[in-house]
């Protein structure tokens, strides 16, 4: 798995990057996660889509839910 190979999610957190992945290659709108540890966290979703580019994935929006929700 990409992630794993660019050391961007560690094979402790193989459900993370598979989750990663499988929205990505599905080309979802936007993931919403309450993970803001490993999902919704700005500085690996920059990771997330650095790696997205240099493979020629398309780029993921990552949101809680939150900024999702219209109050």
């Amino acid at each position: 798995m990409i992630l794993l190979k660019e050391k961007v999610v560690t094979k402790k957190f193989r459900s993370d990057a598979l989750h990663i992945a499988i929205a990505t290659i599905n080309k979802v709108d936007v993931l919403v996660s309450w993970n803001f540890k490993h999902f919704v966290n700005l500085n690996r979703i920059r990771q997330y889509n650095s790696v997205n580019l240099k493979y020629g994935y398309p780029l993921i929006e990552i949101r809680s839910p939150m900024e999702i929700v219209e109050v």
